[in-house]
């Protein structure tokens, strides 16, 4: 399975579908946006149409997880989890494929 969810995100997507009312046929798509000095840039999106042909589906329990089939490559080995810390709390997407430090020519890295 190219990727995971932890019980802490599997739970706060389920936590936001209940509390926004939003129905069984909607989950969570995963994108990427691009790249840069920071690393890859994601995007998470609550989603209700899932093409066969493009996407790939992941289930998690409650939570069912999508993401067009063209990064699936990039995805191999990412945890998706939920971060509670002082500094905040979020979404968090670990892809041992990108790491965050990468930096990138011209950036002074």
């Amino acid at each position: 399975m190219s990727i995971t969810m932890t019980p802490g995100a599997i739970n706060e997507v389920s936590q936001i579908k209940k509390a926004q009312n939003l129905g069984d046929e909607t989950f969570l798509r995963v994108s990427i946006l691009g790249g840069g000095c920071s690393g890859m840039q994601y995007a998470l999106n609550f989603d209700t149409v899932f093409d066969a042909v493009l996407d790939t589906k992941y289930e998690f329990g409650t939570v069912t997880l999508a993401t067009q089939k063209k990064f699936d490559p990039h995805f191999a080995g990412t945890e998706i989890d939920y971060i509670h810390s002082e500094s905040g709390t979020g979404f968090a997407v670990e892809n041992p494929n990108f790491p965050k430090s990468a930096g990138c020519a011209g950036c002074g890295h």
